[in-house]
């Protein structure tokens, strides 16, 4: 699959969830990013932004098959992954899958499940498969988790460890819509809902192709060094407690290498690096001597860029 497809298809998919969210593009980019590289979103926002709809929208034009899931206290390992059980017609046990037997997963307020909930995501978002009574079943791709929380209601929800956190590629915030995207929101929605009526523009095997050529984007040796001294800073500064892991490097690698191919490049550059850096690598910091704050987060990677000398783009060796 050629980049110049790639761009095409993001774009399509762009215009198709346009008929439903308004705006957004740049929360929508990061989402189709995501979804290329193979990797997870955590949506971080209020609610009533339009987080539920958009990975509907997202899930109805890529024809992917769809599960939501509400996360709550009492919810159980198993109620994601599913059970054996014994099937007294034929007298034998069965596997009933759970929703994580999907194409795309929304985890909604994934942050009120209990840690045991919580880590059992941990296989399936790294290794696309799932361990259940010492059998392991491999997830169909694509597979894409979309987690959404509440950054407000603190009360009765269990932070996210930064071993869970490390698994998303992007944490984004969705932002209220400007005054004149909430008058055409309320136009949209006034007389009917455009999600019924929202077509796919392309299929899975698309999306699969993509994923696998991706990675022949060009990258500079200057390049890759440049993002691994974006990374080795975030673990030498004073107010960071744990930097960024060598996964965090490898995800903003895969997220600029996707980013060039969306601007019309088979090349990365360091902007490419520069706009994937806060989305990829803020939530992965962890905050000494206070609890995370994002905005902080945002600003310690604003610093680093900001301090770190930019290579030239015009290298030699290439990956």
């Amino acid at each position: 699959m050629s980049f110049e497809a790639i761009k095409q298809l993001t774009e399509q998919v762009k215009a198709n969830i346009g008929r439903v969210i308004v705006g957004k593009e740049e929360v929508v980019d990061l989402l189709l990013i995501g979804l290329i590289t193979s990797g997870h979103v955590l949506l971080e926002d209020v609610p009533g932004t339009g987080k539920t709809l958009l990975a509907k929208s997202l899930a109805k034009s890529l024809a992917l098959t769809f599960r939501r899931i509400q996360f709550t206290p009492d919810l159980l390992p198993s109620d994601l992954s599913g059970i054996h059980f014994y099937n007294q017609k034929i007298s034998e046990f069965e596997f009933r899958a759970g929703p994580l037997f999907t194409h795309l997963l929304l985890a909604d307020e994934i942050n009120r499940a209990t840690p045991r909930t919580q880590s059992s995501l941990l296989e399936c978002m790294e290794e696309r498969q799932i361990s259940i009574d010492g059998e392991t079943k491999q997830l169909e791709r694509p597979f894409m988790v979309i987690a959404t929380q509440n950054p407000v209601e603190n009360q009765g929800t269990f932070p996210l460890p930064e071993a869970q956190l490390d698994r998303f590629l992007f944490k984004i915030k969705m932002g209220y819509p400007t005054t004149e995207e909430g008058l055409q929101l309320l136009k949209r929605f006034k007389d009917q809902d455009p999600l019924s009526q929202l077509e796919p523009v392309a299929d899975i095997a698309v999306i699969q192709k993509a994923q696998q050529a991706f990675a022949a984007v060009k990258v500079t040796d200057d390049v890759l060094q440049y993002i691994l001294q974006i990374v080795e800073q975030t673990r030498k500064r004073d107010e960071v407690s744990v930097g960024v892991s060598p996964r965090g490097s490898q995800a903003l690698l895969r997220a600029s290498q996707v980013h060039a191919i969306l601007r019309g490049r088979d090349f990365v550059t360091p902007d490419d690096v520069k706009a994937m850096a806060k989305p990829v690598l803020a939530h992965r910091l962890a905050i000494r001597g206070m609890q995370r704050s994002a905005n902080q987060a945002d600003s310690i990677i604003d610093d680093i860029i900001r301090l770190t000398a930019v290579p030239a783009e015009a290298g030699v060796s290439v990956r």
